[in-house]
């Protein structure tokens, strides 16, 4: 029973519609949650036997006390577990400032409640409510590692010596609470909480086989740190017991908590890497080959999942990836196959979520360049800089927070285009203009990062001149040199500068992939002077103007844009 559901958990992971969803999450985490509970109780019966059997007199005896600890140390694993899959996200979050907390304390306490206007807005509750995570999820670490480290090390002899159990208790507790908080402390400031998508999708087992090394190698070096971070901690602080042993039994009181301590963190590790293998996994988002549902519409389940979910959510970014993998790869053309319908709402819906996420991200960055000298992104002291333009710097690393998801679309409506050119046999794609709103929100996005990077923007005359020979002569430039021309060397310095860089390197290949595709179609509409007419939207474009796309468009087509 318990093997039947781990299958279905992990390798079972398909939504065939019907409002289920969410239950994809929700079976991720059960399986997670089984699968952990089988790893810690390996590394308990391997530490109680043999890595502490020296230390114990009768360590092979079952007794009361044994079947105690054991649950005890399970039950701390499934509380940080637990609070581990809270905090977990697939992009970054903000935390709320300890000034932004007082703040909303005040006014929760001097506000008088009304039932019309809510005294947080949405914006401001959520950096409070992941703060909040971020404070429980240090405080469940510290009381977890106590637990863990009691139900340990309690039964070890060197402790007999002691004059009683709740002083054993008590020691144990205190170091397994300094290692806990210096852990939980540790996986917050270093963004742990955020999921790694893998660029190459492996079996569940093979990729957790895969980084057992590095997560062994890391338990060792933070419990080597945690052990002398709570050595200095104790020796500051009043509540020792080192009076309370007999010298000579020192030295093997400090093996048996570095032992414990390590297992502990071994163990959270082995969590956290396990929570990333089975989180990132890809889910199947189509009904079952074959079926009655896969025959009339097979699109819906993963069209429900994203544009019902809630927007960046784990769902949703499994959702965007799965299509991913449709439109890049060629394991399920028949899904595939089924975006290019008669009616043509299918297609115009996929290229619609993936294009809003792209188009929302162009809008912010273009906010932010219209509003703010682009000097100011590219300085390093923020010192003397105003409240408007540290808001404007915050806008743009929170819209680069989205850089996976963002990615993945990229790379959808470019993969879907250029399968167009071959699969769309009735031409639903180029009828509903997708193809030029594809290229048009592309190039505006790779305007927009370049000139946020500091790349500079030109704009050549219309009238090209050529000699009867055939020689391209210099063209006038008339657009303005941009002013983040001369900071070169500070902008590599900004936080979002090598996510904007590799933002730039995918949006530049997508649209190479595009103008490869349809290649001898551009060719001939630039000859004919209709480049920009079939190629470009016509209204106004998110950054830049229609003939700074068209110009761009043409440095793809004569593959000298870089």
């Amino acid at each position: 029973m318990l093997i039947s559901i781990v299958k279905r958990s992990l390798f079972k992971d398909k939504d065939g519609g019907g409002g289920g969803g969410t239950t994809v999450v929700k079976r991720r985490f059960l399986g997670f949650l089984i699968c952990q509970g089988l790893q810690s109780t390996t590394i308990f019966i391997f530490t109680k036997t043999l890595l502490l059997s020296l230390f114990t007199q009768s360590p092979f005896k079952p007794s009361f006390l044994t079947l105690l600890s054991f649950i005890t140390f399970h039950f701390s694993l499934l509380i940080f577990s637990t609070s581990l899959f809270i905090i977990s996200s697939p992009r970054p979050q903000r935390p709320a400032s300890p000034l932004e907390l007082l703040f909303s304390t005040a006014k929760l306490i001097l506000v008088p409640i009304s039932n019309t206007q809510p005294l947080l807005s949405p914006d401001f509750r959520l950096p409070v409510r992941t703060c909040l995570n971020f404070v429980l999820f240090v405080a469940v670490s510290a009381v977890s590692a106590s637990l863990s480290v009691i139900s340990l090390c309690w039964s070890c002899h060197v402790f007999d010596q002691l004059e009683s159990k709740r002083l054993v208790i008590g020691k144990l507790g205190f170091w397994g609470l300094q290692i806990g908080l210096f852990y939980g402390l540790h996986y917050v400031h270093n963004k742990r909480r955020v999921l790694q998508f893998p660029i190459i999708q492996r079996p569940p087992f093979f990729s957790f086989k895969m980084g057992l090394p590095l997560a062994v190698g890391k338990a060792l070096k933070l419990s080597a740190v945690g052990y002398a971070f709570s050595a200095l901690l104790a020796f500051f602080l009043p509540y020792n017991f080192k009076d309370q042993l007999p010298a000579g039994n020192f030295i093997t009181e400090q093996i048996i908590f570095y032992i414990g301590s390590f297992v502990v963190i071994l163990c959270w590790e082995l969590c956290h890497h396990l929570h990333q293998v089975l989180h990132t996994k890809r889910s199947v988002f189509a009904p079952p080959k074959g079926s009655a549902a896969a025959e009339t519409n097979p699109s819906e389940p993963l069209l429900a999942a994203l544009e019902e979910s809630t927007p960046k959510s784990l769902l949703q970014y499994l959702a965007y990836l799965d299509l991913c993998m449709v439109c890049e790869g060629n394991v399920d053309p028949w899904r595939r196959a089924a975006f290019f319908e008669e009616s043509g709402e299918t297609y115009k819906r996929v290229i619609s979520v993936c294009l809003t996420p792209v188009e929302q991200f162009t809008r912010n960055v273009s906010e932010v360049l219209e509003s703010s000298p682009v000097d100011n992104f590219l300085q390093l002291s923020h010192q003397l800089r105003s409240p408007n333009e540290q808001l404007a710097d915050s806008k743009v690393y929170e819209s680069f927070d989205d850089f996976q998801l963002l990615a993945w679309c990229a790379r959808i409506v470019a993969s879907l285009t250029v399968h167009s050119h071959k699969e769309d046999r009735l031409g639903v794609a180029q009828l509903s203009g997708s193809n030029a709103a594809v290229i048009s929100t592309l190039l505006s996005s790779l305007l927009a990062v370049e000139t946020l990077m500091g790349k500079k923007t030109n704009l050549q005359s219309s009238n090209t001149l050529m000699d009867p020979a055939g020689i391209k002569w210099a063209t006038l430039n008339s657009g303005r040199r941009d002013s983040a021309a001369g900071f070169a060397g500070k902008r590599k310095g900004t936080p979002f500068y090598a996510k904007a860089y590799s933002m730039a390197d995918i949006l530049r290949t997508s649209i190479y992939g595009i103008v490869s595709a349809f290649y001898d179609e551009m060719s001939h509409s630039a000859k004919a002077g209709l480049l920009e007419k079939d190629w470009i939207i016509s209204s106004k474009p998110l950054y830049g103007t229609r003939e700074l796309l068209s110009q761009k468009l043409r440095l793809f087509l004569d593959f000298q844009a870089s």
